[in-house]
């Protein structure tokens, strides 16, 4: 099975990945802001962006990541161990904003039924990369907006996300209202994002990331743009109380906001998470719902 884009433009093979870097290079140097950013701006910074920079991404972070760890965040906690989504075997699994694919290897060879879904092309050629260097079933992979899942209703039982799509998307009240709508009665719908009291924070792993320096209470997204004002890189904050109500208003139950600790004996950094900040201040938060 190819990747299935849900897309009006053509996109390169994956034997054209070394065209297909030079191609969408970006340019340094992109101004940090924050301002408005709506729903289209959004999705297309993110598209770019990820496509930009998913070879770099998967280079620094492969490692760690594994190409078959399902791992919730930068503190290292695995499903294997935190066993959230329950029960996998024999279940359809939707993973959102997936990235190379990672955590749907790990389900499938739980016994699971994935599907991995990403708005970067290139991020799912480093998926097909992975499958065809290990000689296994590739994963099933799609191209698509989190907030416009091309998915029937009801289509899977479990849906998750490791720090994907949820914190680029504009307006997550729809993402949510998405994931419901494909999910079965009584199905998971498991997702980490950066902890929200990091917002007030600098992003930065060191001291100077321990001193609260803005708003938790400003929702005003983060935007990194071009000398022309396009953004190239958008991020959107949600405060806990937000979370919760967006995803009760989309009809799921919280059954648990799990706030996983800096483990002994991790000493790697990981851009604003570190030993030092870990150890004092949550850095993720997973959401643990259930479809009603």
């Amino acid at each position: 099975m190819g990747i299935v884009t849900v897309a009006t433009t053509p996109h390169p093979s994956l034997h054209d990945l070394d065209a297909t870097t030079s191609a969408i290079e970006g340019e340094e140097g992109d101004d940090a802001v924050r301002r408005s950013a709506g729903v289209g701006e959004s999705s297309r910074a993110s598209r770019h962006w990820w496509d930009r920079n998913a070879d770099e991404y998967q280079d620094e972070h492969g490692e760690f990541l594994g190409d078959d760890r399902f791992t919730w965040c930068p503190e290292g906690l695995d499903e294997a161990d935190a066993h959230l989504l329950g029960s996998v075997a024999g279940r359809d699994v939707l993973e959102i904003g997936a990235g190379a694919a990672q955590c749907s290897r790990w389900l499938a060879a739980q016994g699971a039924r994935p599907v991995a879904l990403d708005i970067s092309y290139r991020q799912l050629q480093h998926s097909r990369r992975i499958d065809l260097g290990r000689g296994t079933a590739p994963v099933p992979v799609v191209q698509a907006d989190a907030a416009v899942l091309p998915f029937a209703d009801a289509s899977f039982d479990l849906a998750c996300s490791a720090y994907g799509a949820v914190p680029f998307s504009a307006d997550t009240e729809q993402l949510m209202r998405e994931v419901h709508r494909v999910l079965r009665p009584g199905g998971r719908w498991v997702f980490s994002v950066t902890h929200p009291i990091r917002w007030a924070f600098p992003d930065e792993p060191g001291v100077e990331g321990l001193t609260a320096m803005s708003s938790y209470f400003d929702r005003t997204p983060y935007v990194e743009q071009d000398e022309n004002g396009h953004a190239t890189y958008v991020e959107h904050h949600r405060t806990l109380g937000d979370r919760v109500r967006e995803l009760v208003g989309a009809g799921f139950r919280l059954i648990d906001l799990v706030e996983p600790e800096w483990p002994a004996g991790l000493e790697q950094e990981w851009g604003g998470w570190s030993p030092l900040r870990g150890r004092l201040i949550p850095g993720t938060a997973i959401f643990v719902t259930e479809r009603g």
